[in-house]
């Protein structure tokens, strides 16, 4: 069966966007730190030329023979280098806020935690489907099942939020996490108490750090004037955080989408990309492309990534082995999860997490990882009918 070459064509045109935007949007960056005027891009179409081959080189392998020492390969390799992240010496780990998340290596800088979700997604497809039989099953016996996997995910979260101050990779694989296992065979009871956990250890998270503390009242204060207005006085006085602090890079976010208007400012014209949006190339792209394409450009890239993931979605269902299925639907969460988190954030429905955008976030370990994944994809389409 013929590879799904209409998925490799629309994630090669999402990196082709994001080269693009590359030497556009870090224009300040560039300036500030005396960087060379094609630093960022040719960086990012070094990584991208790299991504587009290893899906391609990907695309071409047997699923039966190398898709688990892919898998395999990457969970143990990038969970040993997370936990050993806090022993490496300064020189060769990059502090961030306080955060330890890349490794420096010569030329560039990897984040294992990109390429562990990947491992993590395959493992969970690879071992549901030996767990999950068919049959019913007390509630009782579900969680028996699953308490193994709910351990082996509280290492994760002390390794990824914990170790590296990264709540919103968390969530990510959290949501993964709970929505796999429904679709592996776990009741909607347990789906429920899953949905409830994972909000509770998030709670815990965020109220047992300051900063996300003040995170939280940033973005109430952006929102809270419209959604009190619909409640009783009463309640929107108890409600109201008067001293919330002023959310900077939120107002400039909305304030650069509303500039670009439906057909935007054009392509390199976009001015709060000049020191208004700090990481407007990284966590804040969206907001950067907006002004300078419009609203016009961000629906292109939305229908793009409709059409990637119903095509990922289409191979899952498609799929007869359990484990492509499995794995196939929890790329595409991956995707699905990161590509809402980071739109809700920079449009303030949703607190800002520092999810980077799949594909268009500038960064190699984020396109590098999600390469990977889509490779493997296309792999796994091979076997599918479609």
């Amino acid at each position: 069966m013929a590879v799904d070459k209409i998925i490799f064509y629309l994630c090669s045109t999402l990196i082709a966007i994001s080269i693009i935007f590359s030497l556009s949007l870090p224009v300040f960056t560039v300036l500030f730190f005396n960087y060379d005027e094609f630093h960022f891009f040719i960086r990012q179409f070094i990584v991208g030329c790299i991504g587009i081959f290893i899906m391609w080189w990907l695309s071409r392998l047997n699923p039966e023979k190398t898709l688990v020492w892919i898998g395999f390969g990457l969970l143990i390799s990038c969970g040993i280098a997370m936990g050993l992240m806090h022993a490496l010496p300064a020189s060769m780990v990059t502090d961030a806020g306080g955060a330890r998340r890349w490794i420096r290596l010569p030329g560039f800088s990897l984040a294992p935690v990109e390429f562990f979700k990947i491992g993590f997604v395959y493992f969970l497809a690879w071992s549901f489907t030996r767990k999950f039989s068919e049959g019913k099953r007390t509630l009782l016996d579900e969680i028996k099942i699953l308490m193994p996997y709910i351990i082996l995910f509280g290492v994760a979260i002390f390794l990824i939020a914990v170790m590296q101050n990264d709540l919103g990779q968390v969530v990510v694989l959290a949501l993964t996490f709970v929505t796999m296992a429904l679709f592996a065979g776990a009741s909607a009871r347990l789906f429920s108490i899953g949905i409830l956990g994972a909000a509770f250890v998030m709670t815990v998270a965020i109220i047992s750090s300051e900063h996300r503390i003040l995170r939280i009242k940033s973005w109430w204060g952006t929102i809270q004037n419209m959604v009190l207005s619909f409640l009783p006085d009463s309640v929107a006085d108890v409600l109201r955080e008067a001293d919330a602090p002023e959310p900077y890079q939120i107002s400039h976010s909305l304030n650069a989408i509303k500039h670009g208007e439906f057909f935007g400012e054009g392509l390199g014209a976009g001015i709060f990309k000049l020191g208004f949006l700090s990481e407007v190339h990284t966590d804040f792209v969206l907001a950067g492309i907006a002004e300078e394409v419009g609203v016009f450009g961000i629906l292109c890239i939305v229908a793009i990534f409709i059409t990637l993931l119903y095509r990922i979605f289409r191979i899952s269902a498609r799929s007869e082995n359990k484990v492509y299925h499995l794995f196939t639907l929890g790329v595409g969460l991956i995707l699905s999860f990161s590509f809402l988190m980071n739109s809700y954030g920079i449009t303030s429905i949703t607190p800002i997490k520092g999810i980077a955008v799949p594909f268009l976030s500038y960064g190699g370990s984020s396109v590098l990882a999600i390469c990977i994944g889509i490779g493997m994809v296309l792999m796994v389409s091979k076997r599918a009918k479609l």
